[in-house]
């Protein structure tokens, strides 16, 4: 039985990806020092929580049915500390985070502690209108800014943001059960500070300090532009409907969007409008003065939720300059014409490779020998191509032979 389990429930925006990569690669050193990050793929904990959840995500979640129990499964039969980490668990139910604490062993006395990490409204109300954006919504920046202005919480897309960033009624769902020496906020330090600053703290936080860890990321998630979000935006209402959710991803949210808009420079980034800063910052008190009630333990400091103060340049997703979203379609078009030539030299690789196996198939079967025929086709059946080829192979022969 786990001794003690870390789980780091979110919010989004704040760091996330990059833990999670550092601790999926660092998995054997972390596992020496006694501390255990349970994953064999890396989004091993997103398709958990989809499970736990219940939660539909473009097809994703028929991936993840049984993935929780799994984990937990996994968490239970490991000593020491257990680290389970993903965003969107912020938004789990009563019902769901019950049954996620007893799973783990809460009941069975297991230490489980509830990490969440926190930023200032100031930046994660439009990080989150582009996270949506890049998830295929069409929906405007102002639209989206009424949406969660409404008290009424009633759209879907005020539900979802409210569900994981509304900090008091996330820790009353995961920390109803806990006590407050248990929970743990991590606090994103404001913009300017130190790069290595926040990762300090998430090391504090987990116990991961004096831990020789490799730190460089090779999984981010990357914010855009304001031209850049504007294309996406465009890029979603012209394609939506006849492109399909497993293809939206690989194509328009990590090709376009993260390998190729990401990495524009000079383009305005994106802002909270100035006229919502006092809605804003009287949000930000109340939910300050509630967690120094409760007494939570805080790594970092409370007034980086206040956020920065408005910008004086504020450029309007809505109404972009158009010869910078150009520029960025010119950028996007290039990197689409790329892939689809890498794609067709691949086709063409594969077809070679799939040549010489039918031809493998027809030296087999015009020898006598059986046993050279049976070790030919035991060889394909251990590769996908190889099962492709066969299955090709006996539809072909099936055609071309006489009727019985």
């Amino acid at each position: 039985m786990s001794t003690r389990v870390l789980l780091h429930v979110g919010t989004p925006k704040t760091g996330t990806s990059y833990l999670q990569d550092v601790l999926f690669r660092n998995q054997r050193t972390l596992s020496a020092a006694g501390i255990h990050y349970p994953a064999d793929r890396f989004d091993a904990h997103f398709l958990a929580a989809l499970d736990l959840m219940r939660m539909p995500w473009g097809g994703l979640e028929n991936q993840a049915v049984g993935q929780w129990d799994k984990l937990a499964k996994q968490v239970r039969r490991n000593d020491g500390t257990s680290i389970i980490s993903h965003e969107i668990l912020a938004t789990a139910s009563r019902a769901q985070v019950g049954r996620a604490l007893t799973s783990l062993g809460h009941d069975d006395g297991t230490e489980i502690h509830v990490v969440i990490s926190v930023r200032d409204l100031v930046r994660q109300i439009p990080a989150e209108w582009q996270e949506n954006v890049k998830h295929r919504a069409s929906l405007s920046y102002r639209a989206f800014l009424d949406q969660i202005q409404d008290p009424r919480r009633e759209a879907r897309i005020s539900t979802w943001f409210w569900g994981v960033q509304e900090l008091p009624e996330i820790l009353d769902r995961w920390g109803d059960d806990l006590p407050p020496e248990r929970i743990h906020l991590v606090t994103v330090p404001p913009v300017g500070g130190p790069p290595e600053l926040l990762w300090k703290r998430f090391s504090t936080a987990f116990g991961l300090d004096g831990i020789d860890l490799t730190l460089e990321a090779e999984r981010t998630n990357p914010s855009l532009g304001v031209p850049e979000t504007a294309l996406v935006r465009r890029i979603n209402r012209a394609a939506n409907q006849e492109l399909e959710p497993r293809d939206y991803r690989p194509l328009v949210r990590e090709l376009l969007a993260h390998q190729t808009l990401s990495r524009r420079a000079g383009s305005p980034r994106l802002a909270l409008p100035p006229d919502l800063h006092p809605w804003v910052s009287d949000v930000t008190a109340s939910w300050v003065e509630e967690i120094e009630r409760r007494g939570y333990d805080v790594v970092g400091d409370l007034g980086d939720l206040a956020g920065a103060p408005p910008v004086t340049d504020y450029v309007d997703p809505d109404h972009p300059d158009e010869a910078q979203v150009a520029d960025a379609a010119v950028d996007a078009l290039k990197a689409v014409l790329l892939e689809g030539a890498r794609l067709q030299r691949r086709e063409g690789e594969l077809q070679a490779e799939l040549d010489q196996v039918y031809k493998a198939l027809e030296r087999s079967y015009l020898r006598p020998t059986y046993r050279w025929r049976e070790r030919t086709v035991r060889r394909l059946q251990h590769s996908e191509l190889g099962l492709r080829a066969l299955a090709a192979y006996r539809r072909a022969r099936g055609r071309s032979s006489p009727p019985a």
